[in-house]
């Protein structure tokens, strides 16, 4: 049954060194076009927001926290927007730290 209330999600993203937008021209033309198409698609795929988006460069890893209504929507946005096309995408849900208390205490 799906819920129509919005979730949170971490989006951990990785991709390797040879692929980096560093490193590699096709990564980089992607990257360039991607603040943009995240902007234009975001509401096509039913994500609320985007609440934060780190990257780790030396690393090769990102982080995103997003507000979506599911984890579907959020694989679909980054096919559109083109993270998955050289990079891994693994979406894990998450909760506040401050309900998980809540819960434990109920």
């Amino acid at each position: 049954m799906e819920s129509n209330k919005n979730s949170l999600f971490g989006v951990f993203v990785v991709h390797s060194p040879e692929s980096c937008p560093l490193n590699n021209e096709k990564s980089k033309e992607i990257f360039k076009e991607m603040k943009r198409k995240l902007e234009n698609n975001i509401s096509k795929f039913n994500v609320k927001k985007i609440i934060a988006f780190y990257m780790s460069v030396l690393e090769h890893e990102w982080v995103i926290i997003i507000e979506a209504e599911n984890a579907h929507d959020i694989e679909e946005l980054s096919i559109a927007v083109g993270i998955s096309s050289f990079n891994t995408v693994k979406i894990v849900p998450l909760r506040y730290f401050d309900d998980v208390i809540k819960k434990l205490e109920s």
